[in-house]
């Protein structure tokens, strides 16, 4: 079962507010190193194994870097995500281009790049082929309908916007076979923040087959299949973390007995894990700045939801440490809440904790990833600082945080004083 810890004191994280101001995220390096190194432990088996870290969980590249120097590759979803990667040095087939409603200008790019093209759409073959010509490798998601239940995030499969029918992919590999398309991988994605371990091992399985069933009606052979991502993290203690270790076994077993064992060549098995990689490891830190007693007990933070809108956006839990009072009673309900003029600006609903005094430090857990990256500026809130500790207890910043001059810089206030009243 997983325990909630905070890997900082309470001086530590003091001494850091003297430079960055509360609220800031902060990334614990050395637990995201070593997380992606047992993630690569549990897939030695394969010898093409790859994760590609999804960036959109935490788009930071200081963080990028970090993964990519485990041998992780980046999964991309639009121009500044493969930017980001390609400044980073991470590009070619390091790279996995994965979109949906994609503009021209992104299939342009990830060409240009030699990024692994995943297609969403079967009409996209043809808008590929048009606007930036068909590489030689291309890779298909498949979206497996009601063949394969999703989950509470990510929903139905039949009713996501992703993906080829099982009809649609057999047709489009063969229209890629026809159009010169001489390499192939095959996708799915049908789970978020999943932790029940034999899932990853049954998508495996439908995967296999499937690509045993292509290979012998469209007489092409597949040189990697990814897997996806969707390998959740313990947000609430007690859970039970994700046994890799169990994911790995079992996909490899399935990988014998379904894929080899049916005479389809040896083949890269790759994932697209970014949450599990950096969420445990990233932290919200905040102070309490007002206490309020109406019809409930408020505790208002100098965060809001522009730091962390998954509780707002998901009813998603967030534990919450109080620095100093990790060992008193929680005898107090509250609600947890940003300053935003929206009634869901709030981290936590009815949780009880210590007593809380004006000032308190508080740490939200697991907010390193679709933290920071899912911030916005609404109602002139600017995004915190992001920053980085290191093995040796040091932290060094690695996003600063926005000014007001940031929030205004693409406005044209010269223009707006000169329009006529």
């Amino acid at each position: 079962m997983s325990e909630k810890s905070v890997p900082f004191s309470k001086q530590q994280l003091e001494s850091f507010e003297k430079q960055w101001p509360t609220p800031f995220h902060i990334y614990d390096e050395e637990g995201i190193k070593e997380n992606a190194r047992r993630l690569n432990r549990a897939f030695a088996w394969n010898r093409g194994f790859r994760n590609y870290f999804a960036v959109k969980a935490c788009p930071n590249p200081v963080l990028l870097r970090i993964v990519a120097a485990e041998g992780f590759g980046g999964d991309c979803s639009s121009l500044p995500e493969l930017e980001m990667c390609e400044r980073m040095g991470v590009t070619g087939e390091s790279v996995m281009f994965t979109s949906n409603d994609t503009p021209a200008e992104e299939f342009v790019k990830a060409k240009a790049m030699g990024a692994v093209i995943n297609l969403d759409d079967i009409r996209h073959i043809d808008f590929l082929e048009r606007v930036a010509g068909l590489p030689e490798l291309v890779c298909c998601r498949y979206n497996p309908g009601p063949l394969k239940g999703g989950n509470a995030i990510i929903g139905k499969p039949e009713e996501a916007k992703y993906g080829f029918t099982r009809e649609q992919l057999f047709e489009g590999y063969r229209k890629l076979r026809d159009g010169g398309v001489k390499r192939f991988g095959l996708h799915t994605m049908v789970a978020s923040n999943e932790l029940n371990p034999q899932y990853f091992i049954d998508t495996a399985v439908l995967l296999f087959d499937l690509a045993v069933e292509i290979q012998k009606k469209l007489g092409i052979t597949f040189e990697f299949i990814n897997l996806g991502g969707g390998i959740g993290i313990p947000y609430r203690p007690g859970q039970e973390a994700v046994d890799l270790e169990r994911v790995g076994a079992g996909v490899a077993e399935a990988y014998r007995e379904r894929l080899i064992g049916q005479g389809h060549p040896d083949l890269k098995i790759y994932l697209e894990c970014g949450r599990m990689v950096t969420g445990p490891y990233g932290f919200l830190v905040s102070r309490v700045r007002h206490l309020k007693e109406t019809y409930k007990s408020y505790a208002g933070l100098d965060a809001c939801m522009a730091n962390l809108m998954r509780p707002a956006l998901y009813g998603a839990y967030h534990h919450i440490t109080v620095m100093g009072k990790e060992s008193e009673p929680h005898t107090v309900i509250y609600d947890v809440t940003g300053s935003l003029c929206e009634n869901n600006d709030k981290f936590a609903v009815d949780r009880e904790l210590p007593v809380l005094e004006v000032g308190d430090m508080v740490v939200i857990h697991d907010a390193g990833a679709h933290g920071h990256a899912m911030g916005f500026q609404y109602n002139g809130k600017l995004r915190s600082a992001e920053i980085l500790s290191r093995a040796d207890g040091s932290a060094v910043e690695i996003r600063r945080a926005e000014t007001i001059d940031d929030y205004f810089a693409t406005l044209d206030f010269a223009a707006a004083a000169a329009l006529p009243l």
